[in-house]
């Protein structure tokens, strides 16, 4: 059996981050193989996470690939059991990690398929193995939630840090300050919809009902409360339609018009809060 020096545990101790007793420890079964015992690491780390599944991840944040100097954009939600670890700088990395590889690679339809491929920062690790040696040294269980890719050029923006909400958007022509604030106005407004054609044909008609029914009971003539209704449904879809909203840097124009104004069409957009 190799003898297992403090120099040989330090170095395992700089590479994963995991105490020194248990560096000594891997050392010592792998006979003194430093890759070997890393991947003894690994597994061993992987048995007590797995008792671990049932815990609740009320907590992570948005992982971000976008950009009008890019040809996809991604979007992946990574849950965790705590706010200090969604805050954590090695954390980030796996998120954004996660949403570049996915907007820039072949592509995935699940977190398993997404895991298997390779990590964009980690050099000759996939995005598993980066995943698993993260939880091994922060022991709490990550999962990843919802992921979405977008082709063509995007902006994003990230609420909070990312730990609240999540925005991208796709958009064509414009810059990258204008696609963010979109985002960012996405992220405080909360659309429902990117256009009235995209809002619920049955929610309209409702509203309309309401709105011809209130201006029949003010007495209005019959023949002028078609016009009526039309003129105020204008502000339903101010509330619930994205183009249609008051811009919040400029609520003297609408987001359709903020955008056109700086050359921009957005043609989509993703918002989503942590664990809805």
């Amino acid at each position: 059996m190799a003898a297992i020096t403090a120099a040989a545990v330090k170095a395992l101790r700089e590479k994963t981050s995991l105490p020194l007793m248990d560096c000594k420890k891997a050392l010592a079964e792998c006979d003194g193989n430093e890759e070997a015992a890393i991947q003894w690491l690994r597994e061993r780390g992987l048995k007590v996470m797995g008792g671990r599944t049932d815990r609740e991840t009320a907590f992570g944040r948005f992982g971000l690939y976008s950009g009008l100097d890019k040809a996809t954009g991604g979007i992946v939600e990574l849950k965790c059991e705590s706010d200090p670890v969604a805050k954590n700088e090695d954390f980030i990395q796996l998120a954004n990690d996660l949403a570049e590889q996915l907007a820039t690679g072949p592509g995935a339809s699940s977190a398993d398929e997404l895991l298997a491929q390779p990590s964009p920062s980690k050099s000759g690790q996939s995005l598993a193995e980066q995943r698993d040696d993260l939880m091994n040294k922060i022991r709490e269980v990550f999962n990843i939630g919802r992921m979405q890719r977008i082709d063509g050029t995007s902006g994003g923006y990230s609420h909070n840090s990312g730990t609240v909400a999540g925005v991208l958007t796709s958009v064509k022509g414009g810059n990258d300050v204008a696609a963010k604030d979109v985002c960012m106005h996405v992220a405080a407004m909360r659309p429902a919809a990117l256009n009235v054609a995209d809002l619920d044909v049955a929610e309209v008609e409702k509203e309309r009902g309401i709105l011809r029914e209130a201006a029949l009971q003010e007495g209005k003539p019959e023949n002028i409360v078609d016009k009526m209704v039309e003129g105020r449904i204008r502000s339903y879809y101010a509330e619930r339609v994205l183009l249609e909203q008051p811009f919040v840097k400029e609520p003297k124009q609408t987001v359709g018009q903020y955008a056109k104004e700086n050359g921009m069409e957005v043609t989509q957009f993703i918002h989503w809060v942590l664990g809805e």
